[in-house]
């Protein structure tokens, strides 16, 4: 029945029908009960009656009731009253139920079962026929199970069986819906209040130690309560000041660290200019303060100040005043530039003097393969006619010529096939830089060999340095531990790495003293792992750990050099790695000449592979590089590298020093070793082991493997 009927009082009321046990709901296949008639026709009494409960039953099923015992069916009106059905005949007279009626018939409760069902209760002034109740206009609308409509659809022949079923099964549908809902609707106020109590608690007692968030569940709902904080407050200011906040800043800078530690804090978006990172952007802080000191920290166009400024004006309590009043405008154009993403600053270089010579050996020389010591040899060249061109194309003599070869390979533009000498005349193969074979898997290789005039390694390396440090203060977690892999392979910082590293092709790695190689070779190890991770990702297995350290590799002064290369044939003086029998370098190799003269054990605490078992991600100076790695070393063995049980007289250590023993040493040795290194407290428990002269047990902690993201 449509609820907007006119006239119609869509008023719910409670039917109880009652029939014979097993009866009622028993209903045959065609929808309709034993002697009812096709369709109701009509219904004349003042409460109507649902569609499919009116009919007339055969006068001899009606004598077998009474016969039986069994009566009519009753219904129970809401209000209290009782009606019951009388019989009417197939012209349509049915018999009337009226709340005045002094007539009823009941039935025993032992003798029945019962129905409830929810019907409209008609205006008296409309005798229409009852309908299903609907659902409140501000409530959802329940979907009807598989099979059932809200709104059956009507039979051709105009039966009522079609109704009678949907009479049946819909309200309770709506009844679930509204109970459902009731209980949520209580649960949800009742969970609120208690929540607002206790807020009112943790307000009267500051002691009280209760959660920023709070959950709860309800029917399946979890519904999370955050509490606004103030660094919320901060953020949501942040997000409507119209102005821009900037500040100048130098990688490993103390200083300028602190502020942006407070700017992030307190939720504030900035712009931090870095000139380590964007040197041509010194000029500019020069000119707009006067000096090249860092930070210096600008409300949009105007200089606020520096870590000096920022401090008296939070501990004054005047901060977010002068936030409003300094950033309440749009920031105009004469406000420190945001850094442009994708250009490098222009850097005054020049091209080798010898590049074109070697641009005409190119296109001249007969470059092909060449069958040499019972070994193919692709893209090779004999010393005789690269001497043979250069006499042609300068008009010089044989001996300049072989000088001016030796020079080429001086400066890595071309190189013995087999590393036999530098550059002789006669029949010695020799083939260009971008013709060795291990040239593809150089990741710092992007097509060309640099033409520039090489820079000398220490300048290349400091700025490597710088520029990873920026890196790690803005995707490093504060331990250094953690790193955002994602965030720095979008970053400018990583693109001018990226770009920077190219120039390391043909730079003399011999001018540097000892302790600049030391560093160099540091850092670039730690930065290589950084572009490992980003370029080919964390390896999984043994296998992929080997080819992981062994083929991600950088073109350095004219070599290849892999993670391995540069820990264990650099850093260890050509020591064989852990679970292998083969040296990195091998007899005649140029390199070995770059390895350290002494095997530092302290290098172990300052080289990063990217798991979280090794040592957190530094990068050293050449100038005090033994002093960072022993604080490297302290560290380490404070964050959980070495443990001491005194009860069970047992040391736990780390796998890396067991797998590079041979630099530690016996482990008695290891352990006097160490005490040089620890924290007082585990220092006094490892000299109390040591000097009571008792056994002392030596465990060494499983390794985690996976990636320090």
């Amino acid at each position: 029945m449509d609820s907007s009927t006119k006239g119609m009082e869509n008023n719910a009321v409670e039917v109880r029908i009652c029939k014979a046990a097993g009866k009622l709901n028993d209903a045959p296949a065609n929808g309709l009960f034993p002697g009812s008639p096709r369709k109701c026709d009509k219904m004349n009494h003042s409460n109507s009656i649902p569609n499919g409960i009116c009919g007339k039953p055969e006068q001899k099923d009606y004598d077998d009731q009474e016969e039986q015992g069994d009566h009519f069916s009753e219904i129970e009106i809401a209000n209290g009253r009782n009606g019951y059905l009388e019989d009417h005949d197939d012209a349509g007279s049915s018999s009337s139920m009226t709340e005045n009626s002094d007539e009823f018939q009941t039935v025993s409760p032992e003798k029945s079962e019962h129905v409830k069902l929810a019907v409209d209760k008609p205006n008296t002034e409309n005798n229409a026929g009852a309908g299903i109740l609907r659902p409140h206009a501000h409530l959802p609308k329940p979907e009807a199970p598989p099979g059932l409509n809200s709104s059956p659809p009507a039979s051709p022949n105009g039966d009522a069986s079609a109704n009678q079923k949907f009479g049946v099964a819909m309200p309770a549908i709506g009844k679930l819906i509204r109970e459902r809902s009731s209980n949520f609707s209580a649960a949800f106020v009742r969970r609120l209040s208690s929540l607002k109590d206790n807020n009112n608690d943790t307000e009267e007692d500051p002691k009280s130690n209760k959660r920023d968030v709070t959950e709860f569940n309800l029917s399946g709902l979890k519904v999370t309560v955050k509490l606004k904080t103030e660094s919320d407050d901060h953020q949501q200011q942040g997000q409507t000041l119209k102005g821009r906040i900037s500040f100048f800043s130098r990688s490993n800078c103390r200083d300028c660290t602190a502020v942006r530690s407070f700017l992030r804090e307190k939720g504030l978006k900035f712009v931090e200019i870095n000139i380590d990172v964007y040197p041509n952007r010194e000029k500019e802080l020069v000119e707009r303060t006067g000096t090249s000191s860092v930070p210096q920290i600008f409300f949009n166009e105007k200089l606020f100040g520096g870590l000096v400024a920022l401090n008296s004006l939070r501990n004054s309590g005047g901060f977010d005043q002068r936030l409003k009043e300094m950033l309440s405008s749009k920031c105009p154009d004469d406000a420190p530039a945001t850094p442009v993403y994708g250009f490098d600053d222009p850097e005054e270089e020049w091209t080798d003097q010898m590049i074109g010579i070697v641009k005409v050996l190119r296109l001249r020389l007969p470059i092909q393969d060449r069958l040499m010591k019972m070994k193919i040899v692709k893209n090779c060249f004999a010393g005789s006619e690269m001497v043979e061109v250069l006499i042609q194309h300068l008009d010089c003599g044989r001996k300049k010529a072989v000088e001016i070869g030796r020079q080429l390979a001086r400066k890595h533009f071309i190189h013995h096939v087999f590393g036999e000498n530098d550059f002789e005349d006669g029949n010695h193969f020799y083939r260009f830089l971008e013709h060795e074979p291990f040239i593809p898997k150089c990741f710092n290789f992007r097509g060309s060999i640099s033409d520039t005039e090489p820079k000398s390694a220490a300048k290349v390396g400091q700025r490597l340095t710088k520029i990873m440090s920026a890196i790690l203060e803005s995707y490093a977690s504060d331990d250094r531990r953690h790193l955002d892999y994602i965030g720095i392979s979008n970053s400018e910082e990583f693109r001018r790495y990226i770009n920077l590293v190219r120039e390391l092709h043909r730079v003399n790695l011999f001018e540097l003293s000892p302790d600049a190689r030391l560093s160099f070779f540091l850092n670039l190890y730690n930065a290589m792992v950084i572009h490992a991770v980003i370029r080919v990702g964390r390896p999984q297995g043994v296998i992929e750990r080997r080819s992981f350290f062994s083929e991600f590799q950088y073109l350095v002064g004219g070599h290849p050099y892999s993670l391995n290369t540069i820990e264990n044939g650099i850093l260890r003086n050509n020591r064989r790695p852990p679970y292998s029998l083969v040296k990195p370098f091998g007899a005649g190799d140029n390199r070995t000449e770059l390895a350290c003269a002494k095997v530092n054990p302290l290098i172990h605490f300052g080289l990063c592979n990217g798991t979280r078992s090794s040592p957190t991600v530094r990068f050293f100076s050449p100038q005090g590089v033994e002093a960072e790695l022993r604080f490297a070393a302290r560290e380490f063995f404070k964050s959980g590298g070495m443990e001491v049980n005194l009860e069970k007289r047992t040391v736990y250590l780390s796998q890396i020093i067991k797998w590079f023993n041979g630099d530690f040493g016996q482990e008695k040795e290891i352990l006097k070793w160490i005490l040089n290194y620890l924290d007082a407290t585990r220092a006094g428990l490892l000299t109390h082991l040591l000097g009571d002269g008792g056994p002392i047990n030596i465990v060494y902690q499983n390794y985690d493997w996976s990636m320090n993201s």
